[in-house]
């Protein structure tokens, strides 16, 4: 049978005349095979989103990859739950990836300033946003889910609709899902990031008059999200790279050889300028200007918001006499509430001041309330896989920021409070946009909404738990600095060099400033400014092999003829490529507990193994285990699913 959405799930009807896929409304998705299996989704994507994004600084949605490993999880212990328990499955899978997509921004930042969080303040800061998102967002969901329907299309959550209708659709999409899985586990095995066996990242330098360094990490992770994103995303990343590596780091390293013996980096008074080497200078001086560009491309963004901040405020105040109704309607205060209460516990426990306690808990429940409605409404226009919560984040941290200056309070036991604040109201944001796509899965399938606030915020707590405790637990690699750290935490280090650096007032304003005008160079020329300036900021290793994944993915269209081939090759690809970011990341976090742990280490490469031959080898594996089984893709797998 030919199963499809109604057509009316994109438009053409009022939301509240719209039938939807499941038209039994007194029938649930939920059991406790439904839960087990949600809750288990949630920790994976938590810890999988948390991993990637420290690394590489972009996540994965998990709506698809939830929807298609829910599909035969649910098939095999809840049968008799359907579509509908496959939604929840999902639900919950996105829950945990979005607030390990939030706290990944700013969390860590308390780390970089040199202080530390414990798994309490984490975990108060994380529930408390966790709760106030999804109880904002669930006081307007009558007005974005039903009063928009057809407006706000949610592209996201129409396609995460279309995998669950196509159930049937399963068995491919896991196939692929389970090779990329294997390909990026086995690889990352035998790799420095797990048992330490081979080198996979290779390596050259410059150091004549032109000082220039280039590395590629052979990472499955990395190639998969490269595949994901495209040509265009990862291409303007690697821009930004080559910007940073073979521009300015070669230019700054030409002008510090001519400094005086005398003259010391800014930042490291034991470190003569003109000794500097190629790691020296990047962290010292590029980075910021790389801070810079993004610090003036999160305000751009934030300014081309204020419309739609004025027009969702104005619309939302307008629906608020429908906002109420519905079954359940208390269910959201009480979140609310709860939210409320657990931020100001929270306020008061990383602050110790009433003061602070109060001026924090209302700057961050003001700025989470606007931004949370903002988050809702963009949601719906272009999914959360494009999200700007860099721009809201960074306008909402620089606010927090003045105000705490303002004050009076500049330690860096004040930066730590701050930054927590800021972790609350990162939470708050992302979880919104993730709630709202998954409701308007929910409404278009014909499910319950009230079921799926319960079981969206069951997997947020768990996706807090898991992050809070992974991030403890990794607090010593993620203080490793250095050309080719463990984790980049392009994000992170940028909150952390903001707000440290204006409480301080110690920031290399000059290479601030040079990055801004570099960010409204690039906003004249239409470019996106947040991409390149993250590629600015990250280790070339990590964007090259980004690249890579992208170039698989154009050669495998370019090289495909029909536009039905194509379209089954690269929705297997993606489906592959999540596979290599599911396996690359859970192995690779695996590794590197087990490396803090003692449980592996102690072994280095040697020989051919240690070398870039190495990593060649590996390279040329990795992409031809990528690229095989998807151009061996037919028309017919699609046919016959």
């Amino acid at each position: 049978m030919d199963k499809k959405l109604p057509k009316e799930a994109y438009g053409g009807v009022a939301g509240k005349d719209y039938i939807p896929y499941v038209t039994d409304s007194s029938k649930l998705g939920g059991n406790i095979a439904v839960l087990i299996i949600g809750i288990i989704f949630a920790a994976i994507f938590a810890a999988s989103t948390a991993y990637s994004g420290m690394k590489a600084g972009l996540t994965v949605a998990a709506g698809i990859p939830g929807a298609i490993l829910g599909s035969a999880l649910v098939a095999v212990f809840a049968k008799q739950k359907g579509i509908l328990g496959r939604n929840l499955v999902q639900g919950m899978a996105s829950g945990g990836e979005s607030v390990a997509s939030g706290l990944i921004f700013v969390l860590p930042s308390v780390i970089l300033i040199g202080s530390e969080f414990t798994f309490l303040e984490g975990l108060a800061v994380g529930i408390g946003g966790v709760l106030f998102g999804i109880g904002i967002a669930s006081l307007v969901y009558n007005y974005l889910i039903i009063d928009q329907h057809g407006e706000l299309m949610y592209p996201e959550a129409m396609a995460i609709s279309e995998t669950l209708v196509a159930s049937d659709a399963g068995g491919d999409s896991m196939k692929f899902m389970g090779i990329g899985f294997v390909i990026g586990g086995v690889l990352n095995t035998l790799s420095s990031s797990f048992l330490n066996l081979t080198n996979n990242v290779m390596s050259f330098a410059g150091k004549s008059f032109y000082k220039w360094k280039f590395d590629l990490e052979v990472n499955p992770l990395l190639l998969g999200i490269g595949f994901i994103v495209g040509l265009d995303v990862s291409l303007t990343m690697f821009a930004g790279s080559i910007l940073s590596a073979f521009g300015i780091t070669p230019l700054l390293a030409y002008f510090a050889e001519m400094a005086n013996d005398g003259v010391m980096v800014w930042n490291n008074a034991s470190l003569a300028v003109n000794q500097m080497s190629v790691g020296d200078i990047s962290g010292s001086y590029v980075k910021y200007i790389g801070a810079g560009m993004m610090l003036c491309g999160g305000i751009i963004g934030a300014i081309k918001l204020i419309p739609t901040i004025i027009a969702s405020v104005k619309e939302t105040l307008n629906a608020k006499s429908s906002s109420s109704e519905g079954e359940g309607s208390s269910a959201h205060l009480i979140i609310l509430l709860a939210g409320t209460v657990i931020g100001l516990i929270a306020s008061f426990i990383i602050s110790g001041s009433i003061v602070m306690t109060i001026v924090g808990a209302i700057l961050s429940f003001v700025l989470s309330l606007l931004f949370v409605i903002v988050a809702g409404r963009l949601t719906g226009t272009i999914g959360t896989s494009n999200l700007p919560v860099s721009g809201m984040t960074i306008a909402s941290l620089v606010i927090v920021t003045v105000v705490f200056v303002a004050m009076g309070w500049t330690s860096k036991a004040d930066n730590k409070s701050l930054l927590l604040f800021g972790s609350f109201i990162v939470v708050a944001i992302a979880i919104a946009g993730g709630y709202c796509q998954s409701q308007k899965v929910t409404f278009v399938i014909g499910g319950n909404k009230n079921e799926m606030q319960r079981y969206f915020t069951i997997s947020a707590v768990v996706g807090v738990i898991v992050v809070v405790g992974v991030m403890v637990l990794l607090t010593e690699q993620l203080k490793i600095t250095g050309d080719n750290p463990p984790f980049a935490l392009p994000q992170a280090n940028l909150m952390s060099t903001l707000t440290s650096g204006i409480m301080s007032g110690e920031l290399p304003w000059v290479m601030i400033i040079v990055g801004v005008f570099m960010a409204i160079v690039l906003h004249f020329l239409n470019l996106p400014i947040m991409t390149v300036a993250i590629g600015f900021y990250l280790p070339i290793s990590t964007t090259s092999i980004i690249l890579v994944g992208a170039l698989v993915r154009e050669f495998i269209e370019r090289t495909t003829k029909s536009d039905e081939e194509k379209e089954v090759k690269v929705s297997n690809g993606i489906s592959l490529s999540s596979g290599l970011v599911a396996g690359g990341s859970i192995l690779g976090l695996i590794g590197i507990i087990c490396q803090v742990t003692g449980l592996v280490g102690g072994h280095a490469p040697s020989g051919f193994a240690a070398g870039n031959g190495m990593a060649v080898v590996l390279l040329v594996i990795l992409v031809i285990l990528t690229a095989i089984p998807i151009l061996n893709s037919r028309v017919k797998d699609k046919a016959n699913e």
